[in-house]
């Protein structure tokens, strides 16, 4: 583990992020080993509509709520009275500035977490920096089961180096790529007819894992 290999203390634990209570006590642990001053949500799984054309349906759409905007919760609540917490980083996504129409439980999921992210900062400064991170594509397992055009896909490693440059400043917001990001944050904006002509010429599939 690269971690490791710089000289770093690591501890891991397996733990489903669905699962309030086991994350609770192992969070209590770690923090009275060693105070956690930032927390990164970074936990995150995508469905939606497959090649075939069917809809993800109201399993896959909560699942994604699960994993994604609730379990970003049961990661940072148990620990914002920590006294060592100074600062919280949220993993969203682009896709929660405006519904996608094939991924309709990810950008609810994701819009969630965006509004948790946003609403956190205003309520724990100036003890605790908030940072909400919406990247676009990226290098990943999941961006290749993306079966469509991905505009602005970038390197693991570049993602990776802005997010931590955003960590590391202090910004209370990281989207990219920054063209892609202002867009999808002007659609809601424009006329309903407009924007959802817009998102039509964008359709796209999502291979299964």
């Amino acid at each position: 583990m690269r971690c490791r290999e710089q000289g770093a203390q690591v501890e891991i634990a397996a733990i489903d992020v669905r699962d309030a209570a086991a994350l609770a006590a192992q969070l209590a642990a770690w923090d009275a080993a060693t105070p956690i001053d930032t927390i990164v949500a970074n936990a995150g799984i995508s469905r939606g509509h497959t090649p075939e054309g069917r809809r993800e349906g109201r399993d896959a759409a909560a699942l994604q709520v699960e994993v994604n905007l609730l379990g970003a919760m049961n990661l940072i609540e148990p620990l914002l009275d920590a006294p060592g917490l100074r600062r919280i980083v949220v993993i969203a996504s682009v896709a929660g500035f405006v519904g996608l129409p094939d991924v309709p439980g990810y950008s609810a999921s994701k819009a969630g977490l965006i509004a948790y992210g946003e609403a956190l900062r205003v309520a724990l400064a100036p003890r605790v920096a908030v940072t909400v991170v919406a990247p676009c594509f990226f290098e990943s397992a999941m961006s290749e089961r993306f079966l469509g055009a991905k505009p602005g896909l970038i390197a693991l490693e570049d993602a990776a180096m802005r997010v931590e440059r955003a960590i590391r400043s202090g910004a209370a917001r990281c989207a990219f790529p920054a063209g892609i990001a202002l867009g999808l944050r002007l659609l809601p904006l424009l006329p309903a007819r407009l924007s959802d002509w817009i998102l039509r010429r964008e359709r796209f599939r999502i291979a299964p894992e």
